[in-house]
């Protein structure tokens, strides 16, 4: 049975060290984006290596925390502007109502944004419903 979920939600990215981070529902973006600081890609020992930047909490304040990963992709997507561009698109685990699945994000600079994270279709597909009149339902079904 699909869950319901609000406008916006708090998720867990456990392998970036991200808890309950706001992120917003947008059902009109394809693929889930997350707010990146650094991204680079070289060629270490003869492969290709991204190192990228995603905001961590530790002892409540954001510190950079740098993640490298040579599973990783390049995706053109249509900005908020309506612009396309090129961004690196990666996998993590995500935990919402208790449930982990794995979930891909593309990295931007997202410093603009009122929320760190973007939920696209992509994710919400098969899983959830979306009220867009109620926010965060993954925190209330713990209640």
């Amino acid at each position: 049975m699909k869950k319901t979920i609000g406008r916006r939600e708090r998720i867990t990215l456990p392998n970036w060290k991200l808890n309950m981070i706001p992120a917003k529902v947008d059902t009109g973006a394809y693929t889930n984006s997350i707010h990146c600081t650094f991204l680079e890609e070289r060629e270490i020992d003869g492969e290709m290596v991204l190192s990228y930047k995603v905001l961590a909490l530790d002892n409540k304040k954001y510190k950079d925390i740098i993640h490298q990963t040579k599973d990783y992709t390049q995706k053109k997507v249509k900005n908020s502007f309506g612009q396309a561009e090129i961004r690196y698109k990666v996998s993590t685990k995500v935990i919402m109502f208790d449930e982990e699945f794995e979930a891909e994000f593309t990295l931007t600079d997202r410093s603009k944004m009122r929320n760190p994270i973007l939920l696209g279709r992509k994710m919400l597909q098969g899983r959830f419903l979306v009220d867009v009149s109620q926010v965060n339902l993954s925190q209330k079904s713990k209640k």
